[in-house]
């Protein structure tokens, strides 16, 4: 048995938090520097000197060696430089340990050597990284030692966000200044805050090291190119919440550790449907700190696994036929004084504040579909949507029944009188305590889905940083705020307008809510029917980030520019189009260099073997069976051949495509085709060549074998 740790006395034990501040910054410091955080005031220079320093004596206490200005940039993993906190040495050769508030403040990478999308020339190199304080520092440890992480926001020397916290932050402070005018409506005062709350859950797949490394396909584009299915899949549904195998758990309790200590509240964990599949969950905080947090959690993951031995997989299909893997974006509005606007109470029919903010967010989906599916595209996310695993790639609101009845009642009748309860659950077994169930089942199948007190997007790629979805709910949600506010402002019987808002709003947005099976079939020709965006590839979904609807929107809370947006849609086009080069150069070099020579020398020795068989039998042993598979694996070595060479072709021509939107509608339209015309003969080849001439482990092998 390991050592038992203390949950209480090691959480957040590496962390600039709160507690930290207060017990070492100088009371007035600290007082200016929450103002800071809780105001957006304006921090001196003279309180960020003490802050730094205070900031440094804790880190060095902690081991650190270093500082680092922690960002992310959008090339989809987050960014660091490390300085060490020397100064230059001092006459008697030693050297003093120092950290000044204009470094805290602010860092300056090479903003050239990261994307831009065209904002930046090669030769403009500028780039400031800006020190987000509502986010905590943290020290890190690792086999470089001890390095000081401070969250920053990452921007251009002329101003562009280049970055995924840039544009949350502006996407927060929109939100928060029109939710309050909608409280201060309905009478309240006291709130000072209203804040998006997030929690994300992780879903990730662990293989055994020395087979990942066996498998040139996840070491250089995290998914399988090639592989046949084996005969048991996740059919069984035997994996799902099942026993933990003790190497996986001895790997969770570290994980669990490592997040503590980090001030990240680890909750949940356990086995995911697909096998070798699972899932943390943490408890909720502030969007931009669950956004960082996510970030830490994903780097752990990865960081654990290789000490125990394994490889964390966090790409979004990596293996065909079984379950991918998402992140669950619980999203709610909250209070600085506890207040959850997304809190329906026990009769929601009654909470006419409730039904205003539910209303406003069918609202805000419905009109800007496009933009929140765009928020969760990804190259590995079009795999995995619409798959019958995860949600459809359309997006549809869920309520359940008990909301759905209420807004029916509203459309109907102006009015709504009642609201559905949940029933005693009776399970039929005296000893087992009946219970109150819920009043709406939940829906899994549903992309973006209200339960209990919170909306949870479940859309959002395994990968991918939460940031981008959250910065489309918030300002998507605060347009609205601000259109009712604007009205209600104006109206002279109060209650009457938001009385006909909420009617307004739930009858013209109807068509967004869907309580069915969004897997099933006819599901997506009622979409179609109902007008609702059908977007089913990350090539498809781009586009919504430049219409003229999204610019408008962007810019009317400051949340992005015209020119960030038009760089932010080119940087996908060309990470699209990268990551479908990568993967089909993957494909021709495994199927050059391994597949192909094995295949051969299988049919060889079977040929061998045939001639060897019939001149013993002096004819007279039938072969049949061993000619049936020389003819059938040359027949599907040719196939494979003739397909590697047709991909090999298509890939030579794309970079006569200019780079954007034309280079990855070639890679979406031609180049993937023609790496799924290679898989499937090399697929059917696993299935009749000797496993041990097979030159890379199979599905079998790595998601049963951990």
């Amino acid at each position: 048995m390991g050592e038992y740790i203390n949950v209480v006395e090691t959480f957040g034990c590496d962390v600039f938090n709160d507690s930290v501040m207060q017990a070492r910054l100088p009371k007035k410091v600290y007082k200016e520097l929450k103002k800071t955080i809780e105001e957006g005031k304006e921090l001196s220079m003279e309180i960020a000197d003490v802050v730094a320093h205070e900031m440094k004596e804790w880190a060095i206490e902690k081991g650190a060696t270093h500082y680092s200005h922690w960002f992310q940039p959008l090339t989809g993993v987050t960014a660091e430089k490390h300085d060490a906190f020397i100064t230059a040495p001092m006459d008697n050769g030693k050297v003093l340990m120092s950290f000044s508030g204009k470094e805290l403040i602010k860092g300056e990478p090479d903003a050239s050597s990261f994307p831009s999308g065209g904002l930046r020339a090669t030769f403009e190199a500028r780039g400031y990284t800006a020190w987000d304080c509502t986010s905590p520092a943290f020290v890190r440890h690792d086999a470089a030692g001890g390095t000081l992480c401070i969250p920053t926001a990452f921007c251009s020397y002329t101003g562009e966000a280049l970055d995924q916290k840039t544009p949350l932050l502006r996407s927060m402070e929109a939100i928060n200044t029109q939710a309050l005018r909608l409280l201060r409506l309905f009478g309240n005062t006291t709130s000072k805050k209203v804040t998006p709350s997030v929690g994300a859950e992780q879903e990730y797949f662990l293989i055994d090291k020395e087979k990942w490394l066996q498998r040139k396909d996840l070491i250089y584009t995290g998914r399988t190119l090639f592989g046949a299915m084996p005969p048991k899949g996740q059919e069984m549904d035997d994996h799902y919440f099942g026993s933990i195998r003790q190497r996986i758990s001895a790997y969770m309790k570290e994980v669990n550790e490592e997040c503590w200590k980090l001030g990240i509240p680890a909750k949940t964990q356990h086995n995911e449907v697909a096998p070798a599949q699972h899932e943390l969950a943490p408890i909720y905080a502030p969007v931009n700190i669950a956004a960082d947090q996510n970030q830490m959690m994903m780097r752990i993951l990865k960081k654990v696994a290789s000490r125990h031995g394994m490889r964390c997989v966090l790409h979004e299909k990596p293996f065909a036929g079984v379950n991918g893997s998402g992140k669950h974006n619980n999203w709610s509005l909250t209070t600085d004084d506890g207040i959850n606007l997304l809190d329906p109470g026990k009769t929601p029919h009654e909470n006419i504040q409730f039904l205003l903010v539910l209303t406003c967010i069918l609202k805000a989906v419905d009109e800007h579909a496009d933009l929140l599916r765009e928020s969760a595209a990804d190259v590995g996310n079009d795999q995995r949507l619409g798959g019958h695993e995860a949600p459809p790639a359309v997006i549809s609101v869920f309520l359940g029944e008990q909301l759905e009845d209420v807004l029916e009642q509203l459309v109907s009748t102006g009015t709504a009188t009642h609201s559905k309860k949940g029933s005693k659950l009776e399970t039929g077994v005296k000893t087992l305590p009946d219970f109150m169930k819920d009043a709406t089942d939940r829906n899994r199948t549903s992309p973006f889905a209200f339960t209990g007190n919170k909306f949870e997007f479940r859309m959002v790629g395994s990968r991918d940083s939460i940031s981008a979805c959250n910065v489309v709910l918030n300002t998507i949600t605060a347009e609205v705020f601000k259109e009712v506010c604007d009205r209600l402002e104006k109206a002279p019987d109060f209650e009457l307008a938001v009385h006909d808002l909420i009617k307004e709003y739930a009858t013209d947005h109807q068509k967004i809510v869907f309580n069915g099976n969004g897997y099933a079939p006819e599901w997506e020709k009622e979409a179609k029917r109902r007008g609702l965006p059908i977007l089913p590839s990350m090539v498809d979904a781009i586009p919504a980030l430049t219409t003229e609807k999204a610019v408008k929107l962007f810019e009317s809370f400051d949340v992005f520019s015209r020119a960030e947006l038009e760089s932010r849609a080119e940087i996908k086009y060309e990470i699209y189009s990268k990551a479908i080069n990568i993967e089909a150069k993957t494909m021709i070099d495994m199927a050059t260099k391994q597949i192909i020579p094995a295949v051969i020398r299988y049919t060889t020795v079977l040929g061998e073997s045939i001639n060897t068989v019939k001149t013993a039998g002096e004819g007279l042993i039938d072969v049949s069976v061993q000619l049936d598979l020389l003819k059938k694996a040359s027949k599907l070595l040719k196939a494979a051949n003739s397909a590697m060479s047709k991909l090999s072709k298509l890939v030579e021509k794309i970079p006569e495509y200019a780079e954007g939107r034309d280079r990855a509608v070639f890679c979406r339209e031609k180049v993937v085709p023609a790496m799924e015309a290679l898989r499937e003969p090399v697929d059917e080849l696993e299935m009749i060549v000797d496993k041990e001439m097979w030159p890379m482990p199979s599905y079998g092998d790595l998601v049963f074998e951990v």
